[in-house]
């Protein structure tokens, strides 16, 4: 999985972790379904916004949402996935963009593909997933070529490009590319008008995508003597950043003019994400943390104790009171105590939890003490978080933002 949007589960309500969810999974199994498993590799969290615009710019149609069967990485759970459209030019564009990745890895001698079978396989692959993405473009009325061509033009520029070149020439083939997909998905929709605004916060997307990855890569790139487009032209971080921000801002702006009938998953990975994987690369992120109940907390009261107990004992009113529960409150019962697997139950679940990834990737009971745990992957997340607890319905996710009116990003009811 890659790409700048990277929303932490925590910062978001049970009803948008669904909805991301549900788009995420929906990307994944259109690619198998159009594309083969191999496709499923060409997964990842940006493209899964293109089926999200399309879906959000109508109202959902009969069979938007389907149940898909148990996933090792959702614990072996069904769960409802998006489909349709949306999530088949989401594949399309995905793909054509995975095949230019790795032919980009080839070029490079990256890793791996310095080895010739290799390189000769993923060339291979390159070729397939570039028939593929056209086909299934085409299906839907969006050339792909525009993203192949653009591929294609990057590397000239890449080749022209030299210290006093501005970074933002560099950055003009993937403008172009996001902006088409971000327009067609006006088209899928049946919204021709939201077209000329989608595709200017497409291009301003592919622009901070574009200089967010090569901000993140560019002590790894001059350790191993790759070409790096902020190093190249001689751009400064100060300035990478001043452009980045610039983009988030244009990207605001943008989609005050897109008509929306859902509008809270678009507006909080767009205009919120956005802005947090700017903190993150460029390390002004506050951050957050999990308390020892599961709670999340933000900022200063997240390492509080004085904080936290003004709150109830933990963040933004959550958990048991320090000093017990008030007076004539009842006490909770406590759920009962599952008991403890023996040893040879206990390898056995831990094996069958082993193979199924539930032990990396999702919530689950420890195979022996029965006890909750968090995944590997859920306790070592990166969580740029913002300042949103919508848990505790204490929104403060809109402070300071000017993309803000009314916005119902957060879903928990506070009008913030």
């Amino acid at each position: 999985m890659f790409g700048i949007i990277r929303p932490c589960r925590h910062s978001l309500s049970e009803t948008l972790r669904s909805s991301w969810t549900a788009h995420l999974c929906g990307l994944c199994l259109a690619l198998r379904d159009d594309h083969g498993q191999l496709a499923r590799t060409a997964t990842n969290y940006d493209g899964l916004v293109i089926s999200v615009l399309v879906e959000a710019q109508g109202p959902r149609a009969a069979g938007g949402r389907r149940t898909a069967g148990p996933c090792p990485l959702r614990g072996m759970r069904s769960a409802e996935v998006a489909q349709g459209e949306g999530a088949r030019l989401a594949a399309a564009v995905s793909l054509a963009l995975a095949s230019v990745k790795v032919r980009d890895h080839v070029l490079d001698a990256d890793g791996v593909f310095a080895k010739r079978p290799v390189a000769a396989g993923a060339r291979a692959v390159a070729r397939r997933w570039d028939r593929q993405s056209t086909g299934g473009g085409a299906g839907l009325g969006f050339d792909t070529a525009v993203l192949l061509d653009a591929a294609d033009r990057q590397g000239e520029l890449e080749r022209a490009a030299g210290p006093g070149t501005s970074v933002l020439l560099v950055t003009e083939p993937t403008e172009t590319a996001t902006a088409a997909a971000f327009a067609h998905t006006a088209v899928l929709a049946g919204r021709p008008g939201n077209a000329t605004a989608l595709a200017e916060a497409g291009r301003l997307f592919g622009r901070l995508a574009h200089l967010l990855d090569a901000a993140e890569d560019q002590q790894e790139d001059a350790a191993a003597g790759q070409w790096n487009p902020l190093t190249a032209t001689g751009t400064g971080r100060d300035e990478a950043e001043r452009l980045c921000r610039d983009a988030v801002h244009g990207i605001r702006l943008a989609l005050k003019d897109v008509e929306l009938t859902e509008r809270a998953l678009v507006h909080r990975l767009l205009a919120h994400e956005t802005g947090l994987a700017v903190d993150r690369v460029f390390g002004h992120g506050a951050g957050c943390s999990v308390t020892a109940g599961g709670q999340h907390a933000h900022g200063s009261d997240a390492h509080d104790p004085h904080a936290r107990a003004a709150h109830g004992g933990a963040a933004h009113g959550h958990g048991p009171h320090p000093g017990g529960p008030l007076i004539g409150e009842p006490p909770t019962p406590l759920p009962p105590k599952k008991p403890r697997r023996s040893g040879l139950a206990g390898c056995a679940v831990w094996a069958a939890m082993a193979c199924t990834c539930q032990l990396m990737c999702c919530e689950h009971e420890d195979p022996f003490s029965r006890e909750k745990k968090e995944g590997w992957c859920q306790r070592n997340c990166d969580c740029d978080c913002g300042n949103c607890d919508c848990s505790g319905c204490d929104c403060d996710c809109c402070d300071g933002c000017d993309c803000c009116d009314g916005c119902d990003c957060c879903d928990c009811g506070c009008d913030c």
